[in-house]
């Protein structure tokens, strides 16, 4: 009997952000332990991540986050340290994958270096292949952890509220306050 392929979903969270870094998930986990009910990270309350974060962790074959900082991100863009992200987060990997699946157009550039691999980029493929839909959802929990323990550092800015994206509350407290260390300094907003 031929052995199954490992398969490997990869996203990230965090790239509209004003503040903090960008975080990418890898998860190879059996199809029949997906919990029933994940999807995009995206269209799932906080409650439903968390308990779905907890399961993925729980059943994963193996699981990595990767960051990129908010300097990193200045210093190479977004993108490209969207791309870094998720290059961290598949070398964190103690299981090797035979095929990975990347929510977006683009794959990093140094998963193109390996031979055996079947890198699979797939725009929405967060909202259509469950095992990236893991991925997003371990990547999102797992910033929106940082962020908020970035509040006690920062609670003026309100991060335990928005992690750190654009919104209302966030913008008037960076007119307030300016920029931290932890803000994106060549975002506009």
């Amino acid at each position: 009997m031929m052995a199954s392929l490992q398969v490997c979903g990869i996203d990230e969270a965090g790239r509209g952000c004003l503040a903090g870094p960008v975080v990418s998930a890898a998860v190879i986990i059996d199809k029949k332990k997906i919990p029933p009910g994940a999807k995009d990270s995206k269209r799932l309350t906080e409650v439903k991540r968390k308990e779905f974060y907890s399961d993925i962790l729980l059943n994963a074959a193996s699981y990595s986050v990767g960051i990129a900082s908010n300097i990193e991100i200045d210093e190479m863009n977004i993108l490209n340290a969207a791309m870094l992200s998720m290059e961290r987060a598949f070398y964190g990997l103690t299981v090797k994958p035979d095929i990975v699946i990347i929510d977006g157009p683009i794959i990093p550039q140094n998963l193109l270096k390996f031979d055996k691999l079947k890198v699979i980029p797939v725009i929405k493929a967060d909202e259509r292949i469950k095992i990236v839909s893991c991925a997003s959802i371990i990547a999102k929990v797992f910033r929106d952890r940082l962020m908020i323990s970035l509040d006690n550092k920062y609670p003026e800015y309100g991060f335990k509220n928005h992690k750190g994206y654009a919104t209302k509350e966030h913008k008037n407290n960076l007119l307030k306050y300016g920029f931290s260390e932890i803000h994106r300094k060549t975002f506009k907003f």
